[in-house]
C-alpha cells in the first residue's frame, strides 16, 4: 500500500510505523507526553489506532492489553516495542454524551461491567507466558504517604484510610487503574470496552473510584450524584459500601496531590472536595 495518507514531517519515526506495518493514516496525529496517537486503516481494510508510547507507564498499559486479549478491553493487533496497533473504536456511543443527555446511571453500570471484565481476566493474565508488569497499589499512593502531612487535612485522612485498606487488602485482581468515561469506547459488535489501562494490581474496589469522580469534577459535585452513583457501583459488583467509600476517599486524596504535583491547583481543590464528600458516605 503505498498512498499512507498526509504524514506530518515532524512525525518521522510515525511515518516509519505506517510504511512498516502498510498502514492508511485517516488523520492528524495526536500527541502528547505520553504517547502519539493516529487513526489508521490497515491493509486489510480494518480500522485501528497505530500508539506510540512516548513513556515506560503507557508501555506497561500496552503489555496489559496484549495480556487482556480483548478480554474486556481493545484488542492489541500488532505490538512492537513502542509501536502499537491497536482495534479502533467505531460504535455510535460516547459515555460522556450519555451522562449529558441524562442517562448517568447508565453510564455507571456500563463503566462497571467494562471494570468486571477485565478483572475476570486476571488469572489468564498473571498466568500467561509474558506476564505484564504491573505496579502494586502500595507504590502508586506513594506521592500520597509523602505528600499528605504538608496538603491538609483531607489528604492525611485518605493517606490513613489507603495504609489501613492497603495492610488488609481483599479481592486482589489486575487493574485497569484509570477507568473513567473517556477510557472506555463503543466498539459495535464487541461492546464497550477499556482502553489505556495503566496495569496495577490490587483490590478491586480501587478500579470503580475514579468513574465516580468523572467526567467532570463538576458533575460528581452535584447535589446527591455521588452517594447515587457509589450506590449504584455497590449493586452492580457487591462491594462492600463504605470500604468502597474509604477507598473513593484515599483516591480523591491521591488524585488531589497528583493535581497540585502538576502546578493544577484548581483541580486540586476540586478534587479535594469530592474527597470531603466521600467521607461522609464512610460508615
Amino acid at each position: 500500500m503505498s498512498d499512507l495518507g498526509p504524514v506530518d514531517p515532524g512525525h518521522a519515526a510515525d511515518a516509519a510505523w505506517l510504511r512498516r506495518w502498510r498502514l492508511r493514516q485517516v488523520g492528524d496525529p495526536h500527541t502528547t507526553a505520553s504517547s502519539t496517537l493516529i487513526a489508521v486503516v490497515t491493509d486489510d481494510g480494518a480500522p485501528a489506532v497505530l500508539k506510540i508510547a512516548h513513556t515506560e507507564e503507557e508501555e506497561r498499559g500496552a503489555e496489559l492489553l496484549v495480556a487482556l486479549d480483548g478480554h474486556g478491553a481493545a484488542r492489541v493487533l500488532r505490538r512492537d516495542g513502542e509501536a502499537s496497533l491497536i482495534e479502533r473504536a467505531t460504535g455510535p456511543g460516547n459515555l460522556v454524551e450519555l451522562v449529558r443527555s441524562g442517562h448517568d446511571d447508565e453510564a455507571t453500570v456500563i463503566l462497571c461491567g467494562a471494570a468486571t471484565a477485565v478483572h475476570a481476566a486476571s488469572d489468564s493474565v498473571l498466568d500467561g507466558d509474558a506476564p505484564p508488569r504491573l505496579i502494586e497499589l502500595r507504590t502508586w499512593y506513594r506521592h500520597l504517604f509523602a505528600y499528605a502531612d504538608e496538603l491538609g487535612p483531607l489528604h492525611r485522612r485518605g493517606a490513613e484510610f489507603a495504609a489501613e485498606l492497603l495492610d488488609g487488602p481483599r479481592d486482589e485482581v489486575v487493574l485497569h487503574g484509570d477507568l473513567h468515561h473517556g477510557n472506555v469506547l463503543d466498539f459495535a459488535e464487541r461492546g464497550w470496552l477499556a482502553i489505556d489501562p495503566k496495569g496495577l494490581l490490587g483490590e478491586r474496589a480501587f478500579d470503580y473510584c475514579n468513574l465516580l469522580c468523572n467526567p467532570s469534577h463538576e458533575r460528581a459535585l452535584a447535589p446527591g450524584r455521588l452517594e447515587r452513583q457509589l450506590g449504584i457501583v455497590v449493586a452492580e459488583t457487591g462491594l462492600e459500601r463504605g470500604r468502597l467509600a474509604r477507598w473513593l476517599v484515599s483516591w480523591c486524596a491521591l488524585s488531589s496531590t497528583w493535581f497540585v504535583l502538576d502546578g493544577d491547583p484548581v483541580h486540586g481543590e476540586s478534587a479535594a472536595e469530592i474527597g470531603e464528600l466521600a467521607t461522609t458516605l464512610v460508615e
